[in-house]
């Protein structure tokens, strides 16, 4: 599978409305099976953060057997389903996985997963000198990392964890 390289823009106002566009269309198509209102995520989520110019999105199912049917519908929306980390979530790419626009990230709600990934999107909306930090480091992995898409992700664990850490312990006392 050609996949398409790591590469960190600067932040765009314009993503806020391509989330909201494509939630719309996912609130349809994956109606039979969310259980509550599909999540904007990641660093594109963030107010003034660089980030991959990926939307992530993450709806909620019940579970991960319940919502196997979502798979075809989501398929019918133009996503592309690949079975990363699928003891936790089925997880999809828009438009191939060369070209990326969307991400999409069915979890169920409540879920060890769907907590962490809110908390950690919260933790950078609110906190300007963590939005500065990950963004250098963002940066500095891509350029190692810019065609390896797993490194990336796993160098960039210690810093989420820690911020969950901090969020988990009440926030910016806690570091």
């Amino acid at each position: 599978m050609d996949d398409a390289p790591i590469e960190i823009v600067e932040y765009d106002p314009r993503w806020v409305e391509a989330f909201q566009l494509e939630r719309e269309v996912l609130s349809d198509a994956l109606a039979p099976w969310l259980v509550g209102i599909p999540e904007h995520i990641g660093s594109t989520a963030v107010p003034g953060l660089a980030a991959k110019p990926i939307i992530d999105i993450m709806a909620p199912v019940r579970s991960l057997e319940g919502s196997r049917a979502a798979v075809a519908a989501a398929a019918g929306a133009g996503y592309v389903f690949f079975p990363y980390r699928a003891e936790v979530m089925h997880w999809f790419c828009k438009p191939s996985p060369s070209v990326r626009t969307h991400h999409l990230h069915l979890v169920p709600m409540g879920s060890h997963l769907w907590n962490e990934r809110l908390a950690f999107r919260d933790a950078l909306r609110i906190d300007e000198d963590l939005r500065t930090e990950y963004r250098s480091l963002k940066l500095a992995l891509a350029a190692r990392y810019r065609h390896d898409r797993d490194g990336y992700t796993d160098a960039k664990a210690p810093f989420i964890h820690r911020v969950l850490e901090r969020a988990a312990a009440g926030g910016a006392d806690a570091t």
